[in-house]
């Protein structure tokens, strides 16, 4: 299996940011420049799912240019409504034009407003909440079965998704069949269409249900790359599936939309593309 947005593991730098083999960028630059990327495709016509993208941005930076091996490993981006945050990483990685971003989600574009399966880095089209981590458990059951003990499976989740039955469903699965390999990462932003997900329906404490399912868990602060990095680096070293809590802020970067429900789906006018990167600019978020 093949991710292709991704570098090989390499040790932290003295400030504790990983930087991409291939590239050369540092994890921070990297989400520097997905964040940038999601403002812009926020700011078409068709708008985008502004708050949830930046949130995992982080995540996706340490992921793709920190943690995985793009010819050994797979990655599930299961909320898939946080393709900009994918795009925006795609095309930093350099898989990507980074004048198709203009393009999001228009007609005639590739880049639809849930990842399609024929993209660089995308396995399978995603976007049906609920369903990525089941397809995870099928890749490393795969990778069980063939006794390949090196190939790692992530899953990217929303933590609104984890309100989907069929979530439920695959953790029991992935803990019986002591699935080690399997990584899943929740954007624990607390945050989702409409409401906080704790007054939708509760998921806490979310770190014993995961540990009553036979997950070993890693609660890490998802802003923080030194943190994250040392949650995702390894497989667990007890034979379960590794579940990493996320600890994150919708909108993150843009003060004006953080802990936003409204922030969830969004346009942005002219004035307001300028004003958010005006704020990540000051806030040392965008890299030119």
């Amino acid at each position: 299996m093949t991710a292709p947005v991704t570098t090989a593991a390499q040790p932290p730098s003295a400030t504790g940011v990983t930087t991409g083999v291939a590239t050369g960028v540092s994890t921070e630059e990297a989400a520097l420049r997905i964040r940038r990327g999601i403002v812009d495709m926020a700011a078409g016509k068709q708008g985008a799912h502004l708050g949830g993208s930046l949130s995992c941005a982080d995540v996706m930076a340490v992921l793709h240019f920190g943690v995985l091996d793009p010819s050994r490993d797979s990655f599930i981006l299961s909320k898939g409504h946080a393709a900009p945050a994918l795009y925006a990483a795609l095309a930093a990685r350099g898989l990507l034009d980074e004048a198709e971003l203009e393009g999001y989600a228009s007609p005639g574009s590739r880049l639809f407003g849930h990842p399609s399966r024929g993209l660089p880095g995308v396995e399978f089209s995603t976007g049906s909440l609920g369903h990525g981590l089941a397809l995870g458990c099928g890749l490393a059951l795969a990778g069980q079965l063939r006794g390949d003990t090196s190939e790692r499976v992530f899953v990217l989740m929303g933590d609104g998704e984890l309100q989907e039955g069929s979530v439920w469903e695959s953790l029991m699965f992935a803990g019986h069949r002591k699935l080690s390999h399997l990584t899943a990462i929740v954007d624990r932003n607390g945050l989702q269409q409409s409401a906080s997900t704790e007054d939708s329906l509760t998921l806490e404490p979310l770190g014993d249900r995961l540990r009553s399912f036979g997950w070993e868990v890693r609660e890490t602060d998802g802003h923080d790359h030194g943190s994250l990095r040392t949650a995702l680096a390894a497989p667990s070293a007890s034979g379960r599936p590794v579940a990493v809590v996320a600890r994150t802020v919708k909108g993150r970067g843009v003060p004006f939309l953080e802990r936003r429900v409204a922030s969830h789906y969004a346009t942005l006018n002219p004035a307001l593309r300028r004003r958010a990167l005006a704020a990540l600019r000051a806030a040392g978020q965008v890299a030119r």
